[in-house]
């Protein structure tokens, strides 16, 4: 799993409205996101902390979309055109706040769904911090997407360590940041608690509404309320990255029988499902090069997984990394159609 946040966020206001002439929350997510806004928050980025934020997030943005986004998306409509242009729902299970490579991979899902252990924080009212206090919050947002805007997940102990330094936590900010770099307008949000704890937001591409729903919740164990929930708006478009391999055990069988279930396709890396896991009636393809882990994940070594890579032709490569390895040239996709 991707990380655990034990923290948790402190506010001035509690979402979906703030005061009464406080800032919208696009306007807020714009903001965070180190973009231009207009109202109440907009004298804010004349700051220099917002200014260095702003350079700082512009510049890791423009690198993230020519090393991952854009060639993601050329890769998904050359190989899952479909997929790629389907409004099913998308399932995310141990996402944490990664909204990111959810649409990167199904930009046009009319719902998502991530799921992971993260608490779902809140949002602030930005206009009620001193500026220093603003300025290293804004500090602790960068440092705490540094791995993922640099590779392609979060690193536990550096998301912890950032957001743990000030007040701002939980998945919150991350999504509203992903959503407002992505060019979504965010339209609502509001705190839910079933079938788990949540947020819903909505938001919105010219005319189009989507709904992106993230729940803490442990997806350890059999069926659970939470997963009858997310059966109820399937079948549906699921991606595994980064997944800890907990999904080659046995103590998150339910969530594995789930996504096998409710999936008319798994995108993964080698972290998601095993291939022994897959009954019959899946059509498997493979892309990049199968790298084996070194320290913590060496005991995952999958031989049959080796064995098909080592096969001539090799699976032809990626363009883009993917998965637990940084190196573009060491990325591992697989792709899972029920047939």
């Amino acid at each position: 799993m991707k990380l655990h946040i034990s923290f948790v966020f402190v506010l001035a206001v509690a979402a979906p409205a703030f005061a009464q002439n406080g800032p919208t929350l696009d306007e807020t997510a714009r903001f965070l996101a180190g973009l231009p806004v207009t109202g109440p928050l907009e004298p804010l980025t004349h700051d220099a902390g917002w200014q260095e934020h702003a350079a700082t997030m512009n510049e890791a943005w423009t690198r993230k979309e020519q090393l991952q986004i854009q060639p993601i998306r050329e890769w998904m409509l050359a190989n899952a055109g479909d997929y790629y242009r389907s409004g099913d729902t998308m399932f995310y299970m141990f996402s944490g706040p990664d909204f990111l490579y959810a649409n990167i991979f199904f930009p046009n899902a009319n719902s998502y769904v991530l799921a992971g252990l993260e608490p779902v924080g809140q949002v602030p009212d930005l206009t009620r911090l001193p500026p220093e206090v603003l300025a290293g919050e804004l500090a602790a947002l960068r440092g705490s997407m540094n791995s993922i805007l640099r590779f392609q997940y979060f690193i536990t102990k550096d998301m912890r360590a950032e957001l743990g330094r000030g007040g701002m936590g939980g998945t919150l900010p991350i999504l509203y940041v992903f959503l407002a770099r992505l060019g979504y307008t965010v339209l609502d949000s509001s705190h839910i608690t079933s079938p788990a704890d949540g947020w819903k937001i909505t938001f919105a591409e010219a005319d189009r509404k989507q709904t992106l729903y993230y729940f803490k919740t442990d997806l350890s164990g059999g069926n659970s309320s939470f997963l009858r929930w997310c059966a109820a708006r399937g079948p549906g478009l699921s991606l595994l990255k980064a997944a800890s391999f907990l999904l080659q055990g046995d103590g998150f069988s339910g969530v594995r029988n789930f996504l096998l279930e409710h999936s008319r396709l798994i995108v993964q890396d080698d972290s998601g499902i095993p291939l022994r896991g897959f009954p019959k009636g899946w059509k498997i393809s493979f892309y990049g090069r199968y790298v084996p882990h070194k320290e913590e994940f060496e005991k995952y070594y999958q031989p049959d997984l080796a064995a098909l890579y080592a096969q001539e032709p090799p699976p032809a490569p990626l363009g883009f990394a993917f998965g637990y390895h940084w190196q573009k040239e060491e990325g591992i996709l697989i792709l899972a159609e029920r047939e």
